[in-house]
Order: structure tokens, then sequence, then C-alpha cells
């Protein structure tokens, strides 16, 4: 288990970090998020020991993380960190060394996922020769040849098509089931809302929402109807009290709400006219960002 307890980081005059407390559990996927300068950056490197705290305590199965612990830490940038002058053989032997396997141990873990990643061909390949796509799947494979205790993914689908984020995803909840505790960043909500239980959103170095993501929804309610209904003209809603927007979209009308007693509003309404669709919906994790990170901005 990682548990980070009282953290603040200080630049000087700048608190990039303030009293951020969280915990991950083993074969946990936790979401750590926040616009570009929220201090996620700096809480992964206060997590990988290359920064000091200036308080606080963060422990990994209940030890300080240190020169004893950071060999079962791995990390998935969004900027590759690759030497691409070397081969994918040359480049895992690097990092697996640096992690304390032997070279019989890094082959045999190189040899699964180079198979399981459909790109066993590429192994004395240059880095520099392969697609942007295929260099994530090797900085992915750097940073889990070992099985650490702890993967930090950092936007780790950037470059890939579908079928290989499927391929990635596969992997990342291969290693969930063995009990890696994981730290999810992305500012693609809906990989967030697919993996992570529980989250934080920071601001500027603050906790602003945290807990479980399914509580967090159920605390906003129903703000969204989608609608299809035949002979009626759907502008007409925006005459009951707690109608915010009706939108137009291909095949439905998308109609935001103040709370779930503006649906039972609309259902009186509509219900004598054919309803093709009539679909009530809490706010998405995308809806919940833009609401509480932009209210700062205001």
């Amino acid at each position: 288990m990682l548990i980070l307890k009282n953290i603040k980081k200080n630049y000087q005059n700048l608190v990039a970090v303030d009293n951020l407390s969280f915990e991950v559990s083993d074969g946990e996927i936790f979401g750590l998020l926040g616009e570009n300068g929220a201090g996620k950056t700096t809480t992964f490197r206060m997590i990988m020991g290359l920064l000091e705290p200036n308080n606080g305590t963060i422990s990994l199965d209940g030890k300080k993380i240190d020169y004893s612990t950071i060999d079962k830490i791995g990390f998935v940038t969004e900027e590759r960190s690759l030497l691409t002058k070397l081969t994918v053989k040359e480049q895992i032997l690097y990092y697996g060394s640096l992690k304390g396997m032997s070279n019989s141990e890094i082959l045999k873990k190189l040899d699964y996922w180079l198979d399981k990643f459909g790109i066993k061909d590429y192994e004395n390949k240059k880095i520099k020769e392969l697609s942007k796509g295929n260099q994530q799947k090797i900085q992915f494979i750097s940073a889990v040849i070992n099985e650490p205790k702890l993967l930090i993914l950092d936007e780790p689908f950037t470059g890939l098509d579908p079928i290989n984020v499927k391929m990635l995803k596969d992997a990342i909840y291969e290693l969930k089931e063995k009990g890696t505790s994981i730290i999810f960043s992305s500012h693609q909500m809906e990989y967030i809302e697919e993996f992570c239980e529980k989250l934080v959103i920071l601001v500027k170095g603050k906790t602003i929402l945290e807990g479980y993501l399914e509580d967090i929804k159920n605390s906003y309610g129903i703000k969204k109807i989608l609608l299809n209904v035949l002979d009626y003209d759907v502008e007409k809603l925006s005459k009951i009290k707690g109608v915010k927007t009706i939108n137009k979209k291909r095949d439905y009308y998308e109609i935001n709400i103040d709370n779930e007693s503006v649906v039972d509003l609309i259902f009186k309404e509509i219900k004598k006219y054919k309803v093709l669709k009539f679909d009530a919906k809490k706010p998405t994790l995308n809806d919940i960002f833009i609401e509480k990170v932009g209210g700062y901005h205001e």
C-alpha cells in the first residue's frame, strides 16, 4: 500500500503541493487528476524519491521511500525517456539491470511482454526505428520489467491506436490482478472512469475533490436527459423551471437540468407523445472536472 500523508512541497514562494493525502491499496487503480501545473508531476517525483517533501510522509508497504524501495516503483511518462540508439533488447537489459535483475530474468520477462504486445520481431530493432506507438509499448515494458509493487501511469495511451490501447489496457488489468498498486493520470476522463474507483482532483496543489468515483457522481445526482420524441417541439421544455440548456445532437436532444426533480416535470410534459429515447444520466467525470476546476478560473 502507498500512503501519502499531509504532503507539502514548496519551490521558494510557490506552493506546488499543499497538504495532499491519499492511499492506494494493493491491486487498486487510483486516479490523480488536475490541469497542467496542478502539482501532479511534483507529486510523482516525491513518490519516486526524486524530491523531498517539505512536510508530510510518503511510505510504500510501511517503509519510507528511499534507495531500498525505489526499485519497487515503475513509471510510464507521457514524454518518452528511451535511449533511441539502443536496440529494444539493449534498452530493457539496461533498465532491468538498474532494478537489480539478472540478464536471464530480464530476457525471460522481455520475451513475455514482446509476445503479449505482438512485437517479438522488434527485439533487435533500434528504438529510433520504431513507430511512436511501439516506442510507447517499450516504455511500458521498461517500467514493468521487474513487476513493480507500484506503477505510475502518466498519459500511458499517448500515440496508441485503438487496437494497441486495448493491448495496454489488458496489461494494466493483468498487473492489477497480480496486486500492483497503480496511480493513473490522464486528461482523457473516459480512461479514468474506466479504470479508477477512487480519485483526487488537484488545483494549484490543493485537493478540491476526492473519494470514490461512484459516490462523487451520486452526490451530483441526475443532471442530464437524452431525449428523442416525435412530433414535439423540444425547445418548449426550456420554459420548465430547472431546465438550463437544450442542445441538439445528431439524433436526440441533450437537456441539462438543475436537479433530479426536473426529470418528472419533463416526462410529464412529453409522455403523451411517442418517446423514442428518454435517458436520465448522472454527470460524467468530464462534466464534474469542468465544473469543479473551471470554477477556480472564474
